[in-house]
Order: C-alpha cells, then sequence, then structure tokens
C-alpha cells in the first residue's frame, strides 16, 4: 500500500512488518507513534523538496523526526536507567526540533497538515517527558534529581512518573483524522 493512500493510524500499522511489531519495543507507545511520524514526515518531505525554497528544510526535518524514533530505539535498549534516560532526552530535542522545522514548512505543508504534525510530536513530547526521569530512577541505586523540564510557558514542573501523558482523546483523533500534503 502507498503511504500517501494511507489516512490512519490503524490502516498504518497494518503495514508495518512482523519484524518490527513482533520486537517488544513495539510494545512502546513512543516509539510507534514517533516511527508513525516519520513515515508521515516522508511524505511532507517530498512536498517540501519539490519548492526549492524549502528543498534545505526538508532534510532537516527528516533527520529530526527520524532520530525521534532512532533515539528512542538505542534507548530502549539500554541496560541502564541513566543510559535509556540519556537517549530519551535526545529524542525529546529532536521532537522540540521537529517542531521547529514543521512551523518553518507550513508555507509549503499548509496548515492543516502542520498543524497535525504539531499536535503528533506534542502527544509524542508527553510520552517523553514522563519516561525520562522514570528512567533516570529506575533500578538505580543512587538517587538523582530529576531534572526540571519547561512544559508550559514560563512554567518549570518537576516531572514525576505519575504525572498524566498524552491527553488518549486528543490522541485518538489525531491517529484517525490524519491530514496529507
Amino acid at each position: 500500500m502507498a503511504l500517501e493512500a494511507v489516512m490512519n493510524y490503524e490502516m498504518w500499522a497494518k503495514t508495518v512488518p512482523a519484524e518490527i511489531t513482533g520486537d517488544s519495543l513495539w510494545k512502546m507507545e513512543a516509539y510507534r507513534l514517533a516511527l508513525f511520524a516519520a513515515d508521515l514526515c516522508w511524505c511532507d518531505v517530498t512536498k517540501l523538496a519539490g519548492d526549492r525554497r524549502t528543498l534545505d528544510l526538508a532534510g532537516q526535518l527528516y533527520r529530526a523526526v527520524g532520530s525521534v524514533e532512532a533515539n528512542i530505539s538505542e534507548g530502549y535498549s539500554r541496560g541502564s536507567g541513566r543510559d535509556r534516560a540519556r537517549f530519551y532526552e535526545y529524542a525529546l530535542g529532536s521532537a522540540r526540533e521537529s517542531r521547529g522545522w514543521y512551523y518553518k514548512g507550513r508555507h509549503v505543508l499548509g496548515d492543516s497538515v502542520t498543524e497535525h504534525r504539531l499536535r503528533l510530536l506534542k502527544q509524542i513530547l508527553c510520552l517523553l517527558l514522563t519516561m525520562v526521569p522514570d528512567q533516570r530512577t529506575y533500578g538505580s541505586f543512587l538517587k538523582e534529581d530529576s531534572p526540571a523540564y519547561q512544559t508550559q510557558q514560563n512554567e518549570t514542573t518537576q516531572i514525576s512518573p505519575l504525572e498524566p501523558g498524552p491527553d488518549p482523546e486528543a490522541l485518538s483523533r489525531l491517529l484517525h483524522d490524519v491530514p496529507m500534503p
């Protein structure tokens, strides 16, 4: 099935090979969403690459979005919580970078696609913001102070593993109604 024809997460997930879905990493929601975002990004950068003004932006965007999934995968495979947290922080940085590139590409991608991708990245960010501090203390005999993360404008908080993750209703809408460029 051509990716351009995939209009929602459920249809996309059925196209993911068993070699990926059979891995225990597939159970991690942040990984699945990041992989989905990377596939959507493929179509987005194809459109951006068609406009000379956004050709360089397309490459930056694809590297940033791909880095989210790659760092989650790398972190998941690490032996200690501290190592996992470090790679999840890299993924967090790449997700934030991706938001900026999507915003800059909005003139070519259009409002609907840009808004969707920004909201999807927000959901991934929410998950990562709970995963990082959780992994910092997981299996650690030396308790580290959890770093403060900026969660809203002018508000810095300590993130605890018990804080809510992404909005389930908003996520469901994002995964069902996926605009394509």
